[in-house]
């Protein structure tokens, strides 16, 4: 293929994680296994969250639009993986790769300001418990989760219209699962200087500034419990934080992971087999995180499956 404009370029190669033969029913069965946890498990905080009013609080206002989030997230690159499995097809189209591109990037920094909103929720309920219904009122939740959103948009917009007006040469493989950014800067025949400045300017004002916000709330949120005189009090405050720091830890533990480990070890195979972590695995657990601590959740689903057997039970619903 003659290295032309991105609009002549008509399909990618995905190499996935292994080229064995013998290893594509067990990657199969594995991710389509995470993946219907994943939707499930999400889906039941979802579930949890809506149909019972006690839950319609901002903490947990902000867990569900995660746990919907968490589901995109996987959702755009797991599906096409388990399509090309099953069809023994590494090909997606240019439009297919561009198209997941900007929802990679669009979920991930989501993920990542949802997770600053919420140790902004923590930080408020702890340190302000007097003002926070009125600090942390309907209004300013959606408008925080809109600007969110907003955000995350404009920036993989950016990212792909950069991407939209590169040359690529006859070299169209991807050692990936999916169409990361930067290895399909790296197959672009034309300079990606001006992509580069962006990706190094934008990941840390993206990541690490939400990063730093919810170090700071933490930070706070220490201080306060410190000064709580009982023991019980401490915990009782602590317990409402853990859910959320084991999520947190889990997210950018496994972000910050794959990206040292491809600096050290160069290796295309290595990354693309720990970009799973953040990728799969994190969204697959953090309803666990969630629920296993949380007997709110598990109230609130124990009240809809009673509803739904005694629903079933008299053929008919109120």
């Amino acid at each position: 293929m003659e290295p032309g404009n991105g609009t002549q370029i008509s399909e990618f190669l995905l190499l996935g994680l292994s080229q064995s033969l013998e290893q594509q029913p067990l990657i199969f069965g594995l991710f389509l296994s995470m993946y219907l946890v994943t939707v499930l498990g999400n889906l039941l905080i979802i579930l949890a969250v809506s149909s019972d009013s006690h839950l319609h609080t901002p903490m947990y206002f902000f867990l569900s639009n995660l746990s919907l989030v968490d589901i995109c997230f996987t959702s755009t690159t797991v599906p096409k993986m388990l399509w090309n499995i099953q069809t023994q097809s590494k090909v997606i189209t240019y439009e297919g790769c561009i198209t997941q591109i900007y929802f990679y990037i669009l979920f991930a920094v989501l993920d990542n300001f949802i997770l600053t909103m919420m140790a902004y929720d923590r930080y408020v309920a702890i340190c302000h418990p007097l003002h926070y219904l009125v600090i942390m009122n309907p209004k300013l939740c959606g408008l925080l989760i809109l600007v969110c959103w907003i955000l995350s948009a404009l920036h993989s917009l950016l990212h792909n219209l950069m991407v939209l007006g590169l040359c690529f040469c006859s070299d169209l493989e991807i050692p990936h699962f999916f169409c990361e950014l930067n290895r399909v800067l790296q197959l672009a025949c034309s300079d990606t200087f001006l992509n580069n400045v962006l990706i190094y300017f934008l990941t840390p004002l993206l990541g690490f500034g939400p990063l730093a916000g919810i170090f700071y709330s933490y930070s706070r949120i220490v201080s306060s419990i410190r000064a709580i005189p009982s023991a019980q009090g401490k915990y009782k405050a602590f317990s409402t934080c853990a859910s959320h720091l084991s999520v947190v830890s889990l997210f950018y533990g496994s972000v910050l992971g794959v990206y040292l480990s491809s600096a050290a070890s160069q290796s295309s195979h290595s990354s693309a087999t720990a970009s799973v972590m953040y990728t799969v695995v994190t969204p697959m657990l953090n309803p666990s995180i969630y629920s296993l601590r949380n007997n709110d959740i598990k109230r609130a689903l124990e009240r809809f499956f009673g509803r739904y057997a005694n629903c079933s039970n008299l053929k008919e619903c109120p």
